[in-house]
């Protein structure tokens, strides 16, 4: 038996460590899909725009140089442009929209080279979900989009972009093709801030990608930047005082286009409350009393429908079928995520659970170890007898004594 012991001897010692480690890891935990940065979730949010410049992490330098790419400041020789932290004073006719994105302050530049001039507005929000509103409340829908920051787009001699936590708006008195590429050596300098303040909203990763027009997206936490970015409903019955933010984006679909409106709510219970006002205002129909507004006025009215999933409010509205309609809303799904909080500490009642789960997994794997060497055991000397034509059990062996007189 002993050199059937010794393999035994090693299996548990190999057995043993791995049942504590299983044991000890950390378990699982319901995380909300709404961190407090507003990180997300799937991959941190994926934005409709692609990233293409690098930006320093210098989230106090100042946010516009004094030159670049051959562009000078005409303040060099004047006085220095101080920061303004009133959005009234950044752009009066859009306070409100930016003081809802979380504006915290704004740099006004004005460039030259030879004959050329240039404009630079730099506006910055409290994190990147703000920017990123901002910069699609600014952007309109048709603008061709430019490879600057992670997203840009243009309208003749204007070009915006975003990066980080900050919007940039500049007017060129004369653009050429060397234009992009100045604006891109101007986004390296750009100061963005660290961890989860650079991430995008989460709720754009809600939005289904086929047959999206990336340029049409817009975002909005309140009811300035939603009616001022062409909103679909009422500002006042999406719920802003509630928490709401909302994600919009136009369909190409083979019978027409079709815009999507999602609405993202603190709690599922809010998102139910919302829906039944919703849906009580579309099947009224347009009316006198409740009258649609002009985006629902010009919509195809049997594709006009309103979902919930989860949290999410979806609303589809628009010149397709009501056939393509339902797909694109229903094609919206709620998935709450599941992760392990690091660094998350454990009290009392963690630790003895954790000791319990441990204990409880080390003897159920010391059973099923012993079960297995015993069926190896007992198994291969049952095998062993068989095949020397023995009884498979040892019960039957006649006991004798054995005397060698050969010598």
């Amino acid at each position: 038996m002993r050199k059937y012991a010794i393999p035994a001897l090693l299996s548990l010692a190999l057995i043993f460590p791995g049942a504590v480690a299983f044991a000890q890891m950390p378990t699982s935990i319901a995380r909300p899909p709404r961190p407090a940065a507003k990180a997300d979730s799937k991959e941190a949010a994926k934005t409709p725009e692609k990233a293409v410049s690098k930006s320093v992490s210098r989230p106090d330098a100042l946010l516009l140089p004094a030159s670049f790419s051959g562009w000078d400041s005409v303040s060099v020789t004047q006085a220095i442009p101080k920061p303004v932290t009133d959005p009234a004073q950044a752009d009066s006719a859009n306070a409100a929209a930016l003081k809802e994105y979380g504006f915290t302050d704004a740099l006004m530049r004005n460039y030259t080279r030879d004959s050329d001039t240039l404009k630079i507005r730099a506006l910055r929000f409290t994190d990147a979900s703000g920017a990123y509103g901002a910069y699609s409340y600014y952007r309109q829908s048709g603008w061709p989009r430019e490879e600057i920051g992670t997203g840009a787009a243009s309208d003749h001699n204007r070009v915006l972009f975003w990066l980080g936590n900050v919007v940039i708006d500049s007017q060129f008195s004369r653009i050429s093709a060397m234009s992009g590429s100045e604006l891109r050596d101007l986004a390296s300098t750009i100061p963005i801030p660290a961890g989860n303040k650079s991430l995008a909203p989460p709720i754009l990763a809600s939005l289904p990608q086929k047959d999206m027009d990336g340029q049409t997206t817009h975002y909005a936490l309140g009811p300035a930047g939603y009616a001022g970015s062409g909103g679909v409903l009422p500002p006042e019955l999406v719920g802003f005082n509630r928490g709401a933010e909302t994600a919009t984006a136009t369909y190409a679909l083979r019978s027409g286009p079709a815009t999507l409106t999602i609405i993202d709510y603190p709690t599922p219970q809010m998102a139910a409350a919302q829906e039944q006002g919703i849906a009580a205002y579309l099947k009224a129909g347009n009316t006198p009393q409740h009258p649609f507004t002009k985006p629902l006025q010009d919509s195809n009215p049997a594709a006009i429908e309103v979902r919930r999933t989860g949290p999410l409010v979806t609303v589809v509205s628009g010149d397709a079928i009501s056939d393509e309609a339902h797909k694109l809303l229903t094609s919206v799904h709620y998935e709450a995520d599941m992760s392990a909080i690091p660094g998350q500490p454990n009290n009392e009642i963690q630790k003895t659970a954790q000791l319990l789960v441990a204990i409880i997994t080390l003897v159920v794997v010391m059973f099923v170890a012993a079960v297995l060497l015993a069926i190896f055991l007992g198994g291969g000397r049952a095998l062993y007898r068989y095949l020397r034509g023995k009884p498979i059990s040892s019960v039957y062996d006649e006991e004798f004594i054995r005397i060698d007189l050969s010598e």
